[in-house]
Parts: structure tokens; C-alpha cells; sequence
């Protein structure tokens, strides 16, 4: 028996994924800060270097942007394997060029019985992976807004 793993009431995972990453396009646009899909740019830490597609960008001004709409799970437990995803963007904007503003986007989602955001979670046990040019947006569906959540990036870096 096949196991479906896609959001309740989505089409597939892609399509939750597009539709976020064209919210994050919009809401960054109205910031002022214009992007594109599927966005490549040389990574690599050392002198090899391959393209990757991040899910937006631009050229000029230079920034890139990485997209993700996780959520706990139904329990309310960590989405371990969403979590690696996550690790795995710190690991691109670790490796693109300098030269870039980087910015995570993510849906804010509070577990039920904490109260606490995913990406406070995230910023709280694996802050240390977060580089410190990166800026994380947490976009807020109820409110169709997006604020950046780093004020307290430094801090809880220090207290892990």
C-alpha cells in the first residue's frame, strides 16, 4: 500500500513548494527586493565549483533565496527529515559567493502544545549552522505577511 506523504489538500509536494516559492516572490518584490525562479549560481568551497539552482535570485542586486513551507508533524513532533533539508540550504548559502544577500524563507507554524515556531526550533538547536549573512524571513499565511525572525540569532548561537 502506497503511503502519501503530501499536505492535506495539495495536489503534491511541488505544487506546495511553487506556490510558496511565487508568495515568497511576491512578498520580497513588495520589499523592494526583485527575484527570479530557479536562480543558478556557482557553489562550491574550494576552487571547484558547480551550479545550483536556488529557488530564487537575482543578479543585481546579488541575492539568493531558498524556500521552505515545513510544518511539525500532525503529532506535533520535529519533521526530522524536513529538518535536513533546512541543514542542507545553510550548507548552499555556506558555499555561494559572498558577494550574495541570502535569505531563507520560511511559513511560520507554531506547534500546538509549545507555542514555539519551527524556525525558532531550528534557530535554537541547530543555530550553529545558520551562517551569519543569513537572513531568515518567517512568512506569516494568516496575516500574508513576512517579518525576518534574526534579532535573537546571535544570542541563541551562543546559548547552545
Amino acid at each position: 500500500m502506497a503511503e502519501n506523504f503530501h499536505r492535506v489538500g495539495a495536489v503534491s509536494n511541488s505544487h506546495v513548494g511553487r506556490e510558496f516559492e511565487a508568495i515568497a516572490e511576491r512578498i520580497l518584490r513588495d520589499a523592494g527586493i526583485a527575484v527570479s525562479p530557479n536562480f543558478p549560481v556557482d557553489v562550491g568551497v574550494a576552487m571547484a565549483k558547480k551550479p545550483h539552482k536556488f529557488d530564487l535570485g537575482a543578479d543585481s542586486p546579488p541575492v539568493l533565496v531558498e524556500c521552505k513551507s515545513h510544518r511539525w508533524t500532525s503529532g506535533g513532533n520535529v519533521p526530522s527529515a524536513k529538518i535536513t533539508v533546512w541543514n542542507e540550504a545553510m550548507y548552499y548559502f555556506s558555499c555561494a559567493p559572498s558577494s550574495y544577500r541570502k535569505i531563507f524563507f520560511v511559513l511560520r507554524d507554531e506547534r500546538a502544545k509549545t507555542g514555539e515556531t519551527l524556525v525558532r526550533y531550528y534557530r535554537r538547536t541547530y543555530g550553529h549552522l545558520i551562517p551569519e549573512d543569513v537572513e531568515i524571513w518567517e512568512y506569516d499565511a494568516s496575516k500574508d505577511e513576512a517579518a525576518k525572525v534574526n534579532e535573537l540569532h546571535s544570542r541563541e548561537r551562543n546559548d547552545t
